[in-house]
């Protein structure tokens, strides 16, 4: 069995399809004792709702994936050069490009039949924004087969800001130190806004998995009460059954009785009819005996 084939296929399918679908092809690998592909494709794991709405770019927009990847690469090699202007320039196409591949996630999974929430895409922004920051996310989504939720991307070191074109310093000129400082000050606050919005993603990534839990335990609500109320209607059948097989039970007895007094009064009738025919027969002969 081709597990790298199977594998693609379990992961283009949708959420609900892929536990089934995945041990199905496990059995099939164990009928033909392929042991190896059986326990590969058993160790596949089933990814978060998120995650496969994520992972739909990558599959079904090729162009738009390669696009982001390279923007991945340049982001992470502007950071390693410390470029500020690449960083700049990154950065602005970094918000555009998730944004936009948000939105195409979401019209895919809609596509397919399985339409997502906002809290959804909340998540499916911030798996996104690790894409970009961390190659080791990066790579299984690039294959569309990315399995869990990456934890939150706090995003790429900051940058002080592009100096404006033309604008000129009142006073005397800043010193080295005071540049210094000044932008250490715009690296720090730009770093607290960075923290701001990975933690406001992760409070959303929080929100959507109390929301699944919740949803999750209203279905197992509803479907304990409504094992519950199964239970209770064969109980009152069971017992209605056994009512009515007591009746009859009851009647049963009553008729076997019944019969039974009967058929001791036709055997005594029988018995009765036979010395009967005993005592004619012996009259018919004593007759005979007597003529002869």
């Amino acid at each position: 069995m081709d597990v790298e084939q199977v594998t693609g296929e379990l992961y283009a399918l949708r959420p609900s399809e892929f536990t089934a679908a995945r041990d199905a092809y496990v059995a099939e690998a164990r009928r033909a004792k392929d042991k190896a592909a059986a326990r590969a494709i058993a160790a596949l794991r089933r990814p978060p709702l998120a995650v496969w709405a994520a992972n739909l770019p990558a599959r079904e927009r090729p162009e738009e994936a390669a696009r982001f990847l390279a923007l991945g690469e340049a982001l992470r090699e502007a950071h390693r050069t410390l470029d500020g202007e690449r960083l700049r320039e990154a950065g602005r196409q970094r918000h555009r490009l998730v944004a936009a591949l948000v939105r195409t996630a979401a019209a895919l999974a809609e596509e397919a039949g399985h339409p997502v929430s906002d809290p959804v895409l909340g998540e499916v922004e911030q798996i996104l924004h690790a894409v970009l920051a961390r190659p080791e996310v990066a790579g299984p989504w690039a294959k569309g087969r990315l399995t869990t939720l990456p934890e939150t991307a706090v995003g790429f070191p900051a940058v002080p800001p592009e100096p404006r074109a033309g604008a000129r310093r009142k006073g005397p000129a800043l010193t080295r130190d005071e540049q210094g400082k000044g932008e250490k000050a715009e690296a720090v606050k730009e770093a607290k806004a960075q923290r701001a919005r990975a933690a406001a993603g992760e409070a959303r990534t929080v929100l959507a998995r109390r929301e699944r839990e919740r949803d999750a335990a209203r279905e197992t609500e509803t479907a304990a009460r409504t094992a519950a109320e199964e239970a209770a209607e064969r109980l009152r059948r069971a017992e209605r059954e056994r009512e009515e097989a007591a009746e009859a039970a009851a009647v049963a007895e009553r008729t076997a009785r019944e019969t039974g007094a009967a058929l001791r009064t036709a055997e005594q009738a029988l018995d009765g009819a036979r010395d009967a025919v005993a005592r004619a027969e012996k009259e018919v002969r004593r007759h005979g005996r007597a003529e002869r």
